[in-house]
């Protein structure tokens, strides 16, 4: 008798420790799931990547991105910033971008044509103008966009992939001066350098975003607007969100923010008028 109330005793013991044992590990599966779920809570950051026109950079740089990074400290914001069309091609070749703002319509309507914009996502948001520029510097006696001929040396943003060169082009060839400076011109590879060569005078003339002239008032004066009518659409630049973006959600958020009476107040100090 003795014997098996050994046995009874010694197996309820077990029983005991083994229900001791399951219940530690799911309270410390059920802890290690809460401190997860608290860390994603507390520290943890979504990234969004934003690939926008050169011409836009110090605005969202040192304004736009600041400041919806405050209102939404869970969303980080990193903008990659070159010529329009170099932008859109490297969307197609596979860039993870989240949000893609250009400086032309063409190459979002190409994107969107294509598949690769989020389905009515696009909104047409700023305007801008095209301007002829020379260095601050110059005495040049150029005084309207007819004047072009006159300098020595233009520069110009490549027609192929810079939304400024292309609409450069249009202007000077609905005046019927395109053929005859071509042997003057050197192409930049987005509207940035363009703007650099004038203000460093290593061009004595240039044609640039009104927006663009406008960040460097101590280094390059505005001559002349393109004139009416040499233009076959308005500048304006839209704004979407990439098909393939990982975070549409954040995505959309970023381009709601830029809607704002706030956001849109930045752009207007930057030069650009509302394109809606």
């Amino acid at each position: 008798m003795k014997k098996y109330r050994w046995i009874l005793a010694a197996a309820l013991a077990a029983g005991i420790a083994l229900a001791g044992c399951a219940g530690k590990g799911e309270q410390t599966a059920a802890g290690e799931e809460a401190e997860k779920t608290s860390g994603q809570e507390d520290g943890e950051q979504m990234e969004i990547l934003v690939a926008a026109a050169a011409s836009l950079k110090n605005a969202y740089e040192e304004e736009l991105i600041p400041m919806f990074q405050e209102t939404h400290p869970g969303i980080a914001v990193t903008g990659t910033y070159d010529s329009s069309g170099k932008l859109q091609a490297q969307i197609e070749e596979g860039l993870e971008a989240d949000v893609f703002m250009s400086a032309a319509v063409t190459q979002m309507n190409a994107l969107d044509e294509e598949g690769l914009i989020r389905e009515g996502s696009i909104v047409n948001l700023l305007e801008n103008k095209i301007v002829l520029i020379v260095p601050a510097s110059s005495h040049s006696e150029l005084a309207s966009f007819e004047d072009i001929g006159k300098a020595g040396s233009i520069a110009l943003g490549d027609p192929a992939s810079v939304p400024a060169g292309q609409y450069a082009e249009e202007a000077l060839t609905s005046l019927g001066l395109w053929d005859s400076i071509q042997d003057k011109v050197s192409f930049g590879t987005n509207v940035t350098e363009v703007l650099n060569q004038v203000a460093a005078s290593s061009a004595d003339a240039g044609i640039v975003y009104a927006t663009d002239a406008a960040s460097m008032p101590e280094d390059v004066t505005v001559v002349a607007e393109a004139p009416e009518g040499s233009l076959s659409q308005q500048v304006i630049y839209p704004v979407a969100v990439v098909a393939a973006s990982s975070h549409p959600e954040e995505a959309q958020a970023f381009v709601d923010f830029l809607q704002t009476e706030e956001a849109m107040e930045v752009f207007e100090a930057y030069g650009f008028a509302d394109g809606r």
